[in-house]
């Protein structure tokens, strides 16, 4: 399996496809949710994540604290959907020209936030100026059992932790200006990165994992893409957040679909061996719900089922 195929569609990653064929050589492993450098038993786990003002969050709707939390969670994200643990944080931080003193120290405050939380320590960064805020967070980890997009298998079993939809929620009520539900902001402004969950999954011998940031719809893409496989969801299984029901009425968008394209929840979508089944209380070990809702199938794309229909829906697409 070469990148090209690897990967779902879209503009960002078109780019990707590009960028890959110009290293060749000088680059492997391109693709996943993180890069693996082997040492001794297991694998050191690494990866970067960007938060620009005006592209990923407006500061008018977040505080610098929230920032920095929330630039960070999104990071470690990619951590826990290889299955590794968290170790070190290092953030290259731009600030504005003109900006508040304390600005920087509070994002900072933030990102200490969401490394202690899933102990994990800063180690460094870098200090910059330029036009807008910005935080690029490039995380270390380790795994015993890397688990890459790549495993699934016909016959595997669809699961996904925690509940879809609270962060699309939380945006659309932020962009519209009015009163904010309190669940919606923090899944929006808190994301939790699920660290203990991916350890865990892994260990139950998950076969693929990756973190919904572009939303189940579109992620779901790229693992049936990496894994040469077909992906039949159940949209009737599907966890919602508490938030999704009152946004889906004001855009008028059945709830489960609107839940199925909502990006940045930062759960676990993981394809589990056949008739796999927690033999102990997953919440109790990671902190979090776990439900089955799909399958894999020999094929190519994915199928969102509403009962025997299918619902032609995509996650977030990059310009």
């Amino acid at each position: 399996m070469t990148l090209a195929t690897a990967l779902g569609g879209g503009g960002e990653f078109d780019r990707i496809r590009a960028m890959a064929l110009a290293l060749g050589p000088a680059a492997s492993g391109l693709g996943d949710d993180a890069g693996l450098i082997p040492r001794g038993e297991g694998e050191l786990v690494v990866s970067t994540d960007i938060s620009v003002e005006g592209v990923h969050f407006q500061s008018t709707w977040l505080t610098p604290r929230e920032i920095g939390w929330r630039a960070t969670a999104a990071a470690l994200s990619d951590l826990a959907a290889m299955g590794a643990s968290a170790t070190g944080v290092v953030v290259a931080l731009t600030i504005p020209t003109g900006a508040a003193d304390d600005l920087g120290v509070e994002c900072m405050r933030g990102v200490g936030d969401a490394a202690v939380a899933v102990g994990a320590t800063v180690l460094g960064g870098d200090l910059s100026g330029g036009p807008v805020l910005s935080l690029a967070v490039t995380v270390f980890g380790a795994a015993r059992r890397p688990v890459w997009r790549r495993g699934a298998a016909p016959g595997d079993e669809l699961w996904v932790t925690g509940a879809l939809g609270g962060s699309r929620a939380g945006l659309l009520a932020l962009q519209g200006g009015g009163d904010v539900p309190a669940g919606a902001r923090v899944a929006f402004a808190h994301p939790v990165p699920r660290i203990p969950a991916g350890v865990w999954l892994a260990a139950q011998g998950a076969t693929a994992m990756l973190d919904l940031s572009d939303g189940l719809a579109g992620d779901a893409e790229h693992l049936a893409a990496a894994s040469d496989v077909a992906l039949v969801i159940d949209l009737e299984t599907l966890p919602i957040h508490p938030s999704v029901h009152r946004m889906a009425g004001v855009v008028g968008q059945p709830f489960r679909e609107f839940a199925a394209v909502g990006g940045e929840d930062y759960e676990l979508l993981v394809a589990m061996p056949a008739g796999w089944r927690p033999t102990e209380d997953p919440e109790a070990w990671t902190g979090i719900g776990l439900t089955r809702i799909g399958r894999v199938e020999a094929g190519a794309g994915v199928r969102l089922m509403q009962g025997d229909e299918v619902r032609a829906l995509s996650g977030f697409r990059h310009p």
